[in-house]
């Protein structure tokens, strides 16, 4: 008896693990969605990441099963507020006090936050006061090529490589005496277009660019979809905010 016993739990140890027992390790990613947002961004975030098949990602939000609460952040490995429109102060207000002292919180116990454009705007010391640093448009900075706050497509030195990637008036980063501060990409005017920073006991990682932006965002700009990613800018940008 012993011998077949042994014998079924070998070919159990053998047989493909199902795809919940998978999903249940992959790292949990929260994306906000609601009228801190503008339409389409949270959408676009989400099916940026998902196509990896490397992660779990659920919308969070006042119109969502899951609202943004300190209690329900920590189900999760990161937060992203995507991108949005031009007028931060409103963002904020629409966010709300409560979910920002909700990501404060959670980013302070450890916590990963991601802002991506809008996202890195409501992180600086104006507003969910995730860095101390006030945050500027690179637009009309010495050297930049963009004078508008027009969509284009911008050359940013990603992460060791060039790549252009989508830009909609987002912010330039200056350097930090903060500990942890690290610069992960520059314009090609040597502004800082995506930094890294530490919060409490977390990590917050801000990108200027949209490293998420699909065809669909270039075709409806006319911008060339030659100028595109060559890379996987998302996938990039995510790892780093994930890693520890």
């Amino acid at each position: 008896m012993a011998k077949y016993l042994w014998a079924g739990i070998l070919l159990t140890s053998l047989l493909p693990v199902s795809g919940a027992a998978l999903s249940s390790t992959l790292p949990r990613i929260a994306v906000y969605r609601g009228d801190a947002g503008c339409d389409d961004c949270s959408e676009t975030v989400r099916r940026s990441i998902e196509k990896s098949g490397k992660y779990q990602v659920e919308y969070v939000g006042s119109d969502e099963p899951l609202d943004v609460t300190s209690e329900n952040l920590k189900r999760f490995d990161l937060y992203i507020q995507p991108g949005g429109g031009q007028n931060i102060p409103a963002a904020l207000r629409a966010l709300g006090k409560q979910r920002s002292n909700a990501i404060r919180e959670y980013v302070d116990q450890g916590g990963h936050y991601l802002g991506l454009c809008m996202g890195a705007y409501l992180a600086d010391a104006n507003n969910l006061a995730l860095i101390d640093e006030e945050l500027d448009s690179a637009v009309n900075r010495p050297g930049f090529p963009v004078h508008s706050i027009v969509d284009d497509s911008v050359t940013v030195e990603w992460l060791g490589h060039q790549d252009q990637i989508f830009f909609q008036d987002g912010p330039y980063f200056p350097e930090s005496p903060s500990p942890g501060f690290k610069a992960l990409g520059h314009y090609k005017n040597g502004d800082i277009g995506a930094a890294a920073y530490r919060y409490g006991s977390g990590k917050v990682v801000l990108t200027g660019p949209h490293p998420e932006a699909s065809r669909a965002w270039f075709e409806q700009a006319e911008i060339p979809v030659n100028q595109m990613p060559r890379s996987d800018v998302m996938g990039n940008i995510l790892a780093e905010a994930l890693a520890r």
